[in-house]
C-alpha cells in the first residue's frame, strides 16, 4: 500500500485541534446541585417588579403588605 501524501495542516485544522483538545482538558461533569430545604419563617431578599397597582392594591393595607404578599404567592402556589 503506497504512502499518500500528508495533506497541510491549515489554521482552521489546528485551531480545531487546539480547541477541542481544551475542551476536553477543562470540561466538567456538573454536580447534582443539592436540594435545599426551605425553612419557614427564614426570608431571602430578592428584586421582583411588579406591576404598579398590584403593588398599591397590597400597600393600601398599610403595614404587613409583604406578608400579603407571600400569602397570595403561597396560595397561587398551592402552598
Amino acid at each position: 500500500m503506497a504512502d499518500q501524501p500528508r495533506r497541510p495542516r491549515t489554521l482552521n485544522d489546528a485551531r480545531s485541534e487546539a480547541e477541542a483538545a481544551f475542551k476536553r482538558a477543562t470540561t466538567k461533569v456538573a454536580d447534582a446541585v443539592p436540594k435545599t430545604v426551605a425553612v419557614p419563617g427564614v426570608r431571602e431578599q430578592v428584586t421582583l417588579r411588579i406591576d404598579q397597582d398590584v403593588l398599591a392594591y397590597f400597600q393600601e393595607g398599610g403595614p404587613g403588605w409583604q406578608d400579603r404578599i407571600n400569602a397570595a404567592l403561597r396560595k397561587a402556589a398551592g402552598k
